[in-house]
């Protein structure tokens, strides 16, 4: 263990959040104002590369998920291990020891990433309801989860950060324009998609739990906004994947079979 996750005072943090877990519903309003008064702003300027900036920034952030990553799932795999996976799921041990520590470094770092909407508004790119919907929800969902050491946030922090340490990474490289193919961006959304699936059969394991009366840390309440909230994700995540990858693909195999064919029937008829 390190001397900053031992010397990390969770009962204060803690006591603050509870009494303040609602800015998180201020911090998104003012993200979605920022969102409009920004991109109306910026109609009518010329756009900003920004692309070391941009390099630095998921650089930071590639790291500290990577970090987050190493240091929760070996916690996570000694639980099922030792325990099994409804333990793992329903009992909120990783609220101490060192993953206290990078539960509350999850939590915050949801008010930070919301700065990556920043670059895409000042660079001009598209800005898609996925993107601006998953921030907001999970910066909200975040801090109102901690508030009562709701259990299954053990997995859900462990898959963000491991899907977060690939996608980082991939946004650092592509942002001083390094070289990358084309399905290395299909796997981080076919990663991002199986967290979802996961996330919705975690909360339906949960509720059979709390059914059957086990001891389950996390309330009807809570898993009524987490279900609905990973339920929206996966159908946005895979209407965007059937989109970026699916759609163009299925289009191309059709041009080709139309050109196939149209070629065929002149051969036809020049016999």
């Amino acid at each position: 263990m390190f001397d900053f996750e031992k010397n990390f005072d969770h009962d204060s943090f803690l006591e603050w959040i509870q009494e303040n877990w609602t800015h998180s519903i201020w911090y998104s309003s003012f993200y979605v104002a920022f969102i409009f008064a920004g991109k109306k702003y910026m109609a009518d300027r010329p756009r900003l590369t920004l692309r070391y900036p941009l390099a630095i920034w998921s650089l930071v952030l590639g790291i500290f998920s990577i970090m987050g990553a190493v240091r929760t799932i070996p916690e996570l795999a000694y639980m099922i291990r030792n325990y099994g996976i409804e333990q793992s799921i329903c009992h909120p041990s990783y609220f101490y020891g060192p993953t206290s520590f990078w539960a509350y470094m999850f939590t915050i770092s949801k008010a930070y990433e919301l700065g990556d909407t920043v670059f895409i508004v000042l660079r001009k790119q598209p800005l898609i309801f996925l993107h601006w919907y998953h921030h907001i929800t999970v910066l909200i969902y975040v801090f109102y989860s901690y508030t009562d050491h709701t259990a299954p946030g053990r997995w859900f922090m462990v898959m963000n950060y491991t899907v977060h340490s690939v996608m980082y990474s991939y946004y650092a490289l592509k942002a001083i324009r390094f070289s990358i193919p084309k399905w290395v961006s299909m796997i981080i959304t076919s990663l991002q998609l199986l967290q979802m699936v996961l996330g919705v059969v975690i909360n339906v394991l949960v509720y059979q739990y709390k059914q059957e009366g086990h001891y389950c840390q996390q309330s009807f309440e809570n898993l009524r906004y987490c279900f609905c909230m990973y339920a929206s994700y996966f159908i946005l995540f895979a209407y965007f994947f059937y989109n970026a990858y699916l759609k163009p693909r299925m289009a191309a195999v059709a041009k080709k079979h139309g050109l196939e064919k149209t070629a065929g029937s002149l051969a036809k008829k020049l016999q």
